[in-house]
C-alpha cells in the first residue's frame, strides 16, 4: 500500500442506517473525480517522497491530503490553517473529499504546518 494511502478500509462495525450520510458538496465530488482521473494522488506521492528522510520518521499525513487541504482553503476563502482544519473537522462533505470517515480524526493544524515546512 502507498504511503499514506486509504484505498483499503475496514468495514465499519454498526449499521449503516445509524451512520450520519452527507450526499456530499458536487463540486468537491466533481474535483475528486478530475484528480482521481488524473491519478493527482499517485504523481504526488513520487514527487514528494524524496523529502522524506529514509530512516527516521514516515510522513503525517499523504501529500494528496495536503494539497486536497490546502485547496478547501482556496477555494473556501480561508487563510489560516487552523480554520482548514477546523473546516474540514467540521464538515461531512469535506471529510468525504479527504476520503476520512465519520470516526476517523481529521489532520491538525499542527501536523499541517510541520508538512509546510
Amino acid at each position: 500500500m502507498a504511503m499514506g494511502s486509504k484505498e483499503e478500509k475496514q468495514e465499519e462495525l454498526f449499521y449503516a442506517s445509524e451512520q450520519a450520510e452527507a450526499p456530499g458538496h458536487p463540486f468537491y465530488q466533481k474535483l475528486n473525480t478530475v484528480l482521481s482521473g488524473a491519478k493527482f494522488d499517485a504523481f504526488y506521492e513520487e514527487q514528494c517522497r524524496r523529502f522524506y528522510h529514509t530512516k527516521l520518521g514516515r510522513p503525517s499525513m499523504s501529500p494528496g491530503v495536503y494539497f486536497r487541504l490546502l485547496l478547501i482553503g482556496f477555494f473556501e476563502g480561508i487563510a489560516s490553517e487552523r480554520g482548514i482544519c477546523w473546516r474540514v473537522a467540521d464538515s461531512l462533505s469535506l471529510r468525504r473529499f479527504l476520503n476520512y470517515g465519520l470516526g476517523e480524526a481529521t489532520p491538525d493544524h499542527v501536523t499541517m504546518s510541520r508538512t509546510r515546512r
